[in-house]
């Protein structure tokens, strides 16, 4: 038996419906000044134009210490009736201050365990999955730091470990470290941002070890790639990798929602669904909705937390 474990409580994968594995209701970042998701009552003007699209779940990859504002989500999920999925993790350092940083040296993975496990802060809202980042072609020491973490805290409870890629690079460099040093099963390993580096021989080389990859896009930050994401989703599916796909929205920035004029969660599926169902057929991309995302974002009901 497994669950995906949401903002109010633990939920038959089959229950999530058709998925956004990638998005952000709320975010903020000193890298982004200006730019921050902080506003719930666009968030929830937000869920519910994804709803009203045919959406059902979404998986909020904001990690610890960028405003993902824990509390609020249930209400949000509550009110608009879709699933949302929180995460525990760090992104790259650029993001943080040394305070921060230096404040969670050697107590990393207990953190992401008590976010998995007991609540995020004093929400009680546990977190679904651990969110961790690679460089732009590196792997740094703040890498290894945090993906060690992540794995251990992997350990200790099931929960998926998702990636960002820094413009889709280093895809494989992170699969070495994360199941090959470190021990992750790949089928539990997300890599976020492919769409950003349509490297189709790289593609077909991760997809092959099991772990899932995640083309979360299009948006107008990512044109130059974007166009290509159709090709590069076709070749994984030719290949026979079609149940390793997940699809995402990424929306990063207020100006990118829908609500305020941007493509938003809704494009995934007014305008991506319809053009991937030309290139694989609308059975496969019903699957890659909602099968794929249900088991990759699954862990064992079982698993005692602790």
């Amino acid at each position: 038996m497994t669950a995906v474990r949401t903002v109010l409580g633990d939920v038959r994968p089959e229950e999530l419906g058709v998925v956004d594995a990638h998005d952000h209701l709320f975010l903020r970042s000193p890298h982004l000044p200006g730019q921050e998701l902080n506003d719930a009552s666009t968030a929830r003007a937000e869920l519910e134009a994804f709803r009203g699209a045919g959406g059902s779940a979404v998986v909020q990859w904001t990690p610890y210490g960028m405003g993902r504002r824990a509390a609020d989500l249930p209400l949000l999920s509550r009110e608009t009736g879709v699933h949302v999925v929180a995460a525990t993790g760090l992104h790259q350092a650029v993001h943080y201050d040394d305070a921060t940083l230096a404040g969670l040296r050697g107590t990393l993975a207990e953190v992401f365990v008590a976010e998995l496990t007991q609540g995020i802060g004093t929400s009680g809202v546990r977190a679904g999955f651990i969110k961790v980042a690679g460089g732009f072609h590196a792997l740094d020491a703040h890498t290894r730091w945090t993906m060690s973490a992540a794995a251990e805290a992997h350990r200790a409870t099931g929960a998926a470990v998702a990636v960002h890629l820094e413009l889709g690079t280093g895809a494989l460099d992170v699969l070495d470290l994360l199941c090959g040093e470190l021990g992750v099963s790949p089928e539990r390993v997300i890599l976020g941002h492919l769409n950003r580096s349509p490297d189709l021989v790289v593609h077909r080389e991760a997809a092959s070890t099991g772990c899932y990859l995640a083309f979360d896009g299009p948006s107008r930050a990512h044109h130059a790639t974007d166009w290509r994401m159709p090709e590069a989703v076709r070749a994984l599916a030719d290949a026979g990798f079609g149940d390793r796909i997940l699809l995402g929205g990424d929306t990063t920035t207020a100006a990118a929602r829908s609500v305020n004029g941007g493509p938003g969660m809704p494009c995934l599926l007014r305008r991506v669904r319809p053009r991937l169902e030309v290139a694989l057929g609308a059975e496969l991309v019903v699957r890659i909705l909602t099968d794929n995302p249900a088991r990759a974002f699954a862990r064992p009901s079982s698993k005692e937390d602790r």
